[in-house]
């Protein structure tokens, strides 16, 4: 039985002429990729997202963007980090979505519940002493996501990389309701 919320996450057998490579998680999604791959058609798209907007959101497996957003294959860039939060290469990502493939708008989407508020920056410590080198990066850590969602937004907003920055709206997406709360930014 599988515990994903999709019905079609429960990956069966393969079809009969395919060999199994092995038991693991990753067999067995390159598996589900190969029945994917023989009814696959090219859509004829190109990368330039259709609605022209880039979603910022947090990595946790709860957030299905696409339905929760009603998006369709085509329509936006999707990028996603530990916490949804703003951070250099989110900007490297942004810049590139906008300048080269024509992006205006951006969504940044973190949730209740999230990993990140459980923790803290001394994680990069725990890991120092257990592996011998600090990390370079920043775990971003935080307790109240309303106010993440206005630091991410205030970053987006004065980076001088972007182009686009009068449409950036945040929201926090409530995990057990499934709906956005928008987070409006310090005036």
């Amino acid at each position: 039985m599988s515990t994903s919320a999709h019905p079609h996450a429960e990956l069966s057998a393969p079809a009969a002429g395919q060999a199994r490579t092995g038991g693991t998680v990753t067999d067995r999604l390159v598996e589900a990729n190969i029945r994917y791959a023989a009814d696959f058609e090219d859509p004829g798209m190109d990368a330039r997202p259709v609605l022209k907007v880039a979603v910022v959101a947090c990595m946790d497996a709860r957030l299905d963007l696409h339905d929760a957003l009603g998006l369709a294959l085509g329509d936006c860039h999707t990028i996603r980090n530990a916490g949804g939060v703003v951070t250099d290469d989110v900007i490297r990502s942004l810049t590139i979505s906008q300048r080269a493939l024509g992006t205006r708008s951006i969504i940044l989407i973190h949730h209740t519940n999230c990993g990140l508020e459980s923790i803290t920056e001394e994680f990069r410590q725990e890991l120092e002493a257990e592996v011998g080198q600090r990390p370079v990066w920043a775990v971003e850590a935080y307790k109240d996501a309303d106010q993440d969602v206005r630091q991410s937004m205030q970053r987006v907003r004065t980076s001088p990389f972007l182009l686009h920055t009068d449409d950036v709206r945040g929201f926090v997406f409530d995990v057990t309701s499934g709906l956005l709360r928008e987070i409006l930014p310090v005036a």
